[in-house]
């Protein structure tokens, strides 16, 4: 004999269980085990009011597990891909993730690569290593070193001499 399937709501809990879920992630996973809108609904409604649906708790895990390698740009669009809705708590995730944009790539391009490139080449590639993470181009144009030839900037090569003192004079 073939066991019962598992109630919506079980079947909620067992998702629950293993990570948080935006309202809209767990609707999309539950829907064709719904027999209707109305049942999904009262079960996304049942979960919410019990608190095993939390929207702050789900973007906390998701920026928490993604952030330390992922620029601000490529973070706000894995949000928005996920379902959050509420624009309060995406304006305050944005705002924390823009204070710490510039740390976070710093700890992505010391992980990756940790030395200055030997050439315009490997700058370029560096460059487009934190771009495709979606770290902005001014963030990553600070981070990467620049090449002792080129001007130098704050994160020069160390071979010039005097460093920026000999330009304040």
């Amino acid at each position: 004999m073939k066991a019962a399937a598992p109630t919506l709501k079980a079947r909620a809990l067992r998702l629950l269980a293993r990570r948080d879920y935006t309202r809209h992630e767990l609707a999309q996973r539950l829907a064709p085990h719904a027999a209707d809108a109305d049942e999904l609904e009262a079960v996304l409604d049942d979960c919410a009011r019990r608190g095993w649906l939390d929207e702050a708790r789900a973007l906390e895990a998701h920026l928490h597990r993604r952030a330390s390698a992922r620029g601000r740009a490529r973070l706000q669009a894995e949000l928005r891909a996920r379902g959050f809705a509420d624009p309060a708590l995406l304006a305050q995730a944005d705002a924390r993730l823009a204070a710490t944009e510039a740390e976070r790539a710093q700890a992505a391009w010391a992980r990756r690569f940790g030395t200055a490139p030997r050439d315009a080449a490997e700058r370029a590639r560096q460059l487009r290593f934190l771009l495709a993470r979606g770290f902005a181009p001014d963030v990553a144009r600070q981070v990467v070193p620049r090449l002792g030839g080129d001007g130098g900037g704050e994160h020069g090569d160390g071979n010039e001499p005097g460093g920026a003192d000999l330009h304040a004079a």
